[in-house]
């Protein structure tokens, strides 16, 4: 997309704010008028009072000078709040569609993105757009008026000398053309440079207890001095481009000044003007240097702008999650059916799971075991259509996933993973979450119980009210864990994905939780991850995968008879444990 373009769609976010927007031109006008009349001012007030010496005019003088400096302090005004609520508008809009654009984004693309670089396309990226759409107008419409009108005043007093001014026109094009070229790339790399700090940021914050029981505080200082020495070198490359345009541009604007100044003198000594008539073009000349100035350093802004507007829209445009679905499961009966499913991962060149074909009836509890990378969580993620098959389907209820809608399909099921995710909210705030918020205080606590975490939200001084901190961070593993439960106990959908669900709990608190995951399985579809293998000795079935496929089926008692995969596992994990 060409700068122009990206400046017009940016412009867009305007238009719902031209009410606003216009009432900041006006007073960019306006302002813009009364600098032009300053050195227009001065024509007649010098020789109407050291030449003419009129004592009615000089009486009015101070009270004309007021006056002009109340309008221009108006118009100063209304152009720069309306300006820059039209910019907080703007920057509110663009974060509203970036956010929303995300959430909708496939799983895919947070796997190719790093974090921190997306929080920084929030953070910084979008508050350099915001300046080129407001402050860079208020410049360009003030100071192109505020050029045009003194250039129009001095054309006015004396044309010969005006066009002298004209010469360096061409010089200063070519000068802002060619640090525009260099302003755009500086920039472009600066938002990169900026997107690596705030991930060395997060990471060294999200990863502080490993970072301080490994002794890598030295690493990740290296890290972060790396990244913030980078962020420096471009903006001071970008400082020393935008330091040299303007004195280039100034340079060759002095000259035309020099000239003028030259002729204008000559002029007074052959009494070809008046005192008023030099002061006032000598004055006007000045004026123009100062948003001339601007002028030109405002393509500094302008290439920030469209940099950061590059990456902005880069997100907004992102494909989104791809939902081609028409049917509406309503609430299902909850019959799974994998035919033949293949997956693999984006420049991945091992499949993750080979031509796997499971039917778990309604009501059924099916357990998926397996060493660590056998497929068992990818598996479970294609169902709820994380992922879309590299060949193969499967269906719910008769229907194929790619044919559901999504919010239909989703809907239908919960989810427990053995990441737990917690919102810096209240408790009853992160089990009543998304579609359940609407919930009753008396379904919240049911739920609650149901996952044995009644009792420990009782013992908080806030109760179901007590904030838990960024993911839960003022509660124990297990009390999170039991919360995620309880989220998906109030859910109450017919099909269950348990991902190691009782991986954080001791074994009481897991003794009671699986004795409420018991209850709530019955009549459900359920998929049980688990590595720890006497969780899923009551299952209906288990599954064995090795490297992506199926590769034993049956009851615990079968699988333990048959002496094969499984019963390998079983071994290897109930010998590792003490007596």
């Amino acid at each position: 997309m060409s700068g122009s373009q990206l400046y017009f769609r940016l412009l867009r976010y305007v238009v719902p704010y031209r009410s606003i927007f216009a009432v900041s031109i006006l007073g960019m006008v306006i302002s813009a008028a009364t600098e032009v009349a300053l050195p227009a001012a001065a024509k007649p007030f010098l020789d109407g009072t050291f030449v003419d010496r009129d004592p009615q005019f000089m009486r009015w003088v101070p009270f004309m000078m007021v006056a002009l400096f109340l309008v221009r302090g108006l118009g100063m005004f209304m152009g720069s709040y309306a300006s820059a609520y039209v910019g907080q508008r703007v920057v509110q809009d663009l974060r509203r569609d970036m956010f929303a654009k995300m959430l909708a984004l496939p799983q895919n693309f947070y796997a190719e993105i790093m974090s921190g670089k997306l929080i920084s396309k929030f953070t910084f990226d979008v508050n350099q757009v915001s300046s080129a759409v407001t402050h860079v107008v208020t410049i360009l419409v003030r100071d192109s008026i505020t050029v045009i009108g003194l250039l129009t005043y001095l054309l006015w007093l004396n044309w010969r000398l005006t066009l002298i001014t004209f010469i360096t026109i061409p010089p200063i094009a070519l000068i802002v053309r060619l640090f525009n070229r260099r302003l755009r790339r500086l920039t472009r790399e600066t938002q990169h440079a900026v997107g690596d700090v705030t991930q060395v940021l997060q990471e060294s914050i999200e990863g502080q207890k490993v970072v301080k029981i490994f002794g890598g505080q030295g690493y990740e200082q290296s890290r972060f001095q790396r990244a913030i020495n980078r962020v420096r070198q471009f903006l001071m490359k970008e400082q020393a481009a935008a330091a040299a345009n303007v004195p280039l541009v100034q340079v060759f604007a002095s000259i035309a000044v020099a000239v003028v100044i030259y002729r204008v003198t000559l002029d007074v000594q052959a009494d070809r003007t008046t005192v008023g008539g030099f002061v006032s073009f000598i004055a006007a000349m000045l004026l123009v240097l100062a948003p001339l100035k601007r002028l030109t350093g405002v393509t500094e802004q302008i290439q920030r702008g469209l940099s950061a507007a590059e990456s902005v829209f880069g997100l907004i445009d992102a494909q989104p999650e791809e939902d081609r679905g028409t049917v509406d499961l309503g609430r299902a009966r909850g019959e799974l059916r994998l035919d033949r499913v293949s997956f693999r991962y984006p420049g991945s060149e091992r499949a993750a799971l080979q031509a796997v074909s499971l039917h778990v009836r309604p009501g059924e509890t099916v357990a998926l075991v397996g060493a660590s990378g056998s497929g068992k969580t990818t598996l479970a993620n294609l169902i709820p259509r994380f992922h879309h098959l590299t060949s193969g389907s499967i269906q719910i209820d008769g229907h194929d996933v790619e044919d559901v809608r999504l919010s239909s399909l989703r809907a239908n099921i919960g989810l427990v993973s053995q990441d737990v995710v917690l919102f810096n909210d209240t408790i009853a705030a992160n089990i009543a979450y998304g579609a359940k918020a609407a919930a009753s205080e008396a379904e919240i606590v049911s739920a609650a119980r149901a996952a044995h975490a009644w009792e420990f939200i009782q013992a908080l001084p806030e109760g179901m009210n007590t904030l838990v901190g960024e993911n839960g961070v003022k509660l124990s593993g297990g009390q999170r864990q039991r919360l995620a439960i309880a989220r998906t106990l109030l859910k109450n959908a017919p099909i269950l994905i348990l991902d190691e669900a009782t991986s954080a709990l001791d074994s009481e608190s897991e003794r009671h939780v699986q004795a409420g995951l018991d209850a709530l399985m019955q009549g459900r579809t359920t998929l049980v991850i688990a590595h720890r293998l006497s969780t899923i000795e009551h299952a209906d079935r288990i599954v064995v995968l090795e490297r992506g496929e199926i590769v034993e089926t049956g009851r615990h008692a079968e699988l333990i008879a048959r002496d094969g995969m499984y019963a390998r596992l079983h071994r290897l994990q109930f010998s590792a444990q003490p007596a």
